[in-house]
């Protein structure tokens, strides 16, 4: 059985990491798989997604003073939009991820959630979900 679901994320700024762990298991859940696998992806350039921590709001500030540190935003950037730095931390993160699903729930570590990264904010954006599996 295999399922596409979306969704749309309402971000506020250039360093919002929204948990989005509910919706992406909500969508496992309505697809009746039991095993298999689950990939989500973000169709953008300027936004990413990851698993980190869920439980100390600190971590996505941390995470995302060390991405600037990477990729400031430098006036020797060309790119006529003036967000190569977003772009950059994009390719850093990455636009998708898999995830493993068994007994009809996402496998995460205790403290993991899945996070959308926006690096180039506010926007609306869109989370493409497919789950494979029996």
């Amino acid at each position: 059985m295999t399922t596409l679901s979306e969704f749309n994320v309402r971000t506020g700024g250039a360093t919002d990491w929204i948990n989005i762990t509910n919706q992406v298991q909500k969508i496992v859940d309505a697809s009746g798989v039991s095993e298999g696998i689950c990939a989500v992806f973000i169709p953008h350039t300027t936004a990413a997604v990851t698993i980190n921590e869920n439980a100390d709001p600190d971590v996505p500030r941390d995470v995302n003073l060390a991405l600037n540190c990477i990729s400031p935003d430098r006036r020797e950037f060309q790119h006529s939009e003036g967000n190569s730095a977003a772009h950059t931390k994009t390719s850093l993160v990455g636009p998708s991820i898999t995830l493993i699903v068994t007994g009809g729930k996402l496998l995460l570590g205790t403290w993991q959630g899945i996070w959308f990264n926006e690096y180039d904010g506010p926007r609306t954006r869109k989370v493409c979900v497919r789950v494979l599996g029996e």
